[in-house]
């Protein structure tokens, strides 16, 4: 099973992870971690042009072709290979990622962008995506406190409530594969949230 946060800046993916491969490990499941952009060594060198704040002249076509070909990276070498092997691939972010930032942030064709990642997965689709849901500003906010600043998080308010919406958007096309959970209450709650939700998924 495939398995993907999404969410925008500052809502706590990364920071469940851990802890929910540990939960279902311990309930006798095999768990792969990854993350987008990286995961692999050719995609971890990709992931530091994208966020390094030296590079705020790249253009949004540029932004969004260099996540792709991280993508197609990982895809190829690293995913596809342990959902081939039974396992359960959780990846903190996948092209969700790209439709919600480079589509409705950059304000993008969205048809084009769609091609673009269809081209860079081979049309593998997650079988289950959770958005953890807050308040732009409250997120950035988060991101700020924890020293985690990077080109993107530079963006402006406007341009990460274009990337709310869209990702709520995205929700609204595709009910049956998305869960959205409120990342703004306390981290305790939003755990137990995702475990369940992921839980009552795998018994589907």
């Amino acid at each position: 099973m495939f398995i993907t946060l999404e969410g925008p800046e500052g809502s706590g993916k990364t920071s469940h992870i851990p802890y929910l491969v540990e939960y279902l490990r311990e309930k006798g499941h095999t768990v792969f971690p990854t993350r987008e952009p990286g995961g692999t060594s050719i995609s971890e060198q990709i992931r530091d042009i994208l966020h390094d704040l030296k590079n705020a002249e790249m253009h949004p076509r540029t932004e969004t072709l260099l996540y792709q070909a991280a993508r197609a990276q990982i895809v190829e070498q690293v995913i596809k290979p342990h959902l081939a092997d039974g396992e359960i691939v959780i990846s903190d972010r996948y092209y969700d990622s790209t439709i919600a930032y480079q589509g409705y942030g950059h304000q993008q064709d969205l048809e084009q962008i769609r091609g673009l990642v269809k081209y860079a997965t081979g049309g593998l689709v997650p079988d289950l995506t959770v958005l953890l849901d807050l308040d732009v500003e409250v997120g950035l906010g988060r991101k700020k406190k924890d020293n985690e600043w990077n080109r993107l998080d530079a963006y402006t308010v406007e341009f990460h409530q274009r990337v709310r919406a869209g990702y709520l958007e995205m929700v609204k096309q595709e009910p049956g594969r998305w869960v959205v959970v409120n990342a703004e209450r306390k981290w305790d709650e939003v755990q137990e949230e995702l475990r369940r939700v992921i839980e009552e998924k795998l018994k589907r």
